[in-house]
């Protein structure tokens, strides 16, 4: 799933409502602000995927598994709308990338071999170091 996911249209919600400035009054320039709703557990993603989005700590996402996601910088409707969306996309690729499990290699003959070498030499330097002002 590390291809480009996009949602289905009937799948998210929009909702274009008109931003308050101080005071609660309308503000005209950023009226094409944009609420975009997801409800997770309704849907097509794989369950993999729904598991982890649910269990995300986020601020967008609401205890029913809704997501909301809020454009409302001084755009047009429609680039407000393409803001929402590529939002909820990133949220979704950044669940949907696991990492691969590293898995522990075996060490080489030389890299072993080299390792005992400075084993028997540190253990030879600290067998030294015991002698030299121990018979006086």
């Amino acid at each position: 799933m590390h291809l480009l996911w996009q949602p289905r249209e009937d799948e998210i919600e929009l909702s274009f409502v008109r931003a308050q400035g101080a005071g609660g009054q309308a503000v005209n320039k950023v009226s094409s602000a944009v609420h975009l709703r997801f409800d997770v557990r309704a849907s097509s993603l794989p369950a993999a995927i729904k598991e982890r989005l649910l269990a995300l700590n986020d601020q967008r996402l609401t205890n029913e598994g809704v997501i909301v996601i809020k454009a409302q910088e001084h755009r047009s409707q429609e680039q407000n709308r393409a803001e929402a969306i590529a939002r909820l996309v990133a949220l979704v690729q950044s669940v949907a990338h696991v990492p691969k499990a590293r898995r522990a290699t075996r060490p080489t003959w030389g890299s072993q071999q080299r390792r005992l070498q400075g084993k028997a030499q540190r253990a030879g330097i600290k067998a030294g170091r015991g002698r030299v002002g121990s018979g006086d």
